[in-house]
């Protein structure tokens, strides 16, 4: 992995108004090339915010959008993660994130794992993505994960098998509960999301990047509370998500001589054993009931 100066652009998208959000990333990006960043990240669907219901077939574009050719030709010295909602060439819909670099689509992620319970209703909306794979950056290898993605093991793992250097974990997470403790962490989703990126840090050994927005839609507030967190599971650097309503920057300094060290510290990667995972599935139905 080489050297690269990462940030998260923890934003407040207006639901619906591409135009407008389509401007807020132009203005971003203009500040992250000033002061010299390597890589900028949005979180989930940061080009047309999150609760679209009937809006979702409207807003959703291809990759020859107008708005989405727009950041590709501003990707020529910046890599970007950019959400979006995806029309395919079959017609489906997804929740997506692409990857621009270097002037071309690098990469683009479909939502596997859709949310469909308490408020949300992704099901209705959404087809659900069929798989995980990593990519190339000029940064080195990453995965992207788009929010409920991180809650389940499959993409993770995966992502482990194939030796990525980086989690970049997108997320649209509203603030929910608040915990016993209190204080600046003091809710308790933003407590879960931490707990889960840096055991997902920990067990891949990788670096894990959290990009979550703010703002409200609906009368839901959403956590903010964007972070980076190491190969060994420890906070980089983070955006105190008190301020809900508050867009903010998260620089952080990504390198592999980092990766390195934790490896060799603790060789989770090297004594990995994914032939036994494969013969606990090929003895199972797809529904993962053992059938010998």
């Amino acid at each position: 992995m080489n050297r690269a100066r990462i940030r998260i652009a923890q934003v407040n998208p207006r639901l619906g108004d591409l135009a407008h959000n389509l401007d807020l990333h132009l203005a971003e990006i203009e500040a992250a090339r000033a002061d010299g960043i390597q890589v900028l990240v949005f979180p989930e669907l940061s080009l047309t915010g999150y609760f679209l219901k009937d809006q979702t077939a409207e807003l959703a574009m291809n990759l020859e959008a107008a708005e989405l050719q727009r950041l590709i030709g501003e990707s020529g010295d910046l890599s970007i993660c950019v959400g979006f909602v995806e029309r395919s060439s079959s017609g489906a819909i997804y929740n997506a994130a692409a990857w621009l670099e270097r002037g071309e689509v690098k990469h683009v992620h479909r939502k596997v794992h859709l949310v469909s319970y308490g408020m949300f209703d992704e099901g209705r909306d959404f087809a659900a993505g069929t798989g995980y794979r990593s990519f190339d950056s000029i940064h080195g290898r990453f995965g992207i994960l788009i929010c409920e993605d991180l809650w389940h093991m499959t993409g993770a793992y995966t992502y482990l098998l194939d030796e990525v250097d980086g989690l970049i974990v997108t997320s649209a997470s509203p603030a929910r509960g608040v915990a016993a403790e209190g204080g600046a962490r003091g809710l308790r989703s933003a407590r879960t999301w931490d707990r889960l990126a840096g055991a997902f840090a920990t067990l891949t050994q990788s670096w894990l990047v959290f990009a979550n927005r703010v703002g409200f839609e609906d009368g839901v507030a959403f956590g903010g509370g964007s972070a980076v967190y190491g190969p060994g599971g420890d906070t980089i650097a983070q955006l105190d998500e008190a301020a809900l309503l508050d867009p903010g920057r998260l620089d952080a300094t990504l390198d592999g001589a980092t990766l390195r060290r934790a490896r060799v510290a603790t060789p989770l990667r090297r004594d990995e054993r994914p032939w036994v995972l494969a013969s606990e599935l090929a003895a199972r139905d797809t529904d993962g009931r053992r059938i010998r």
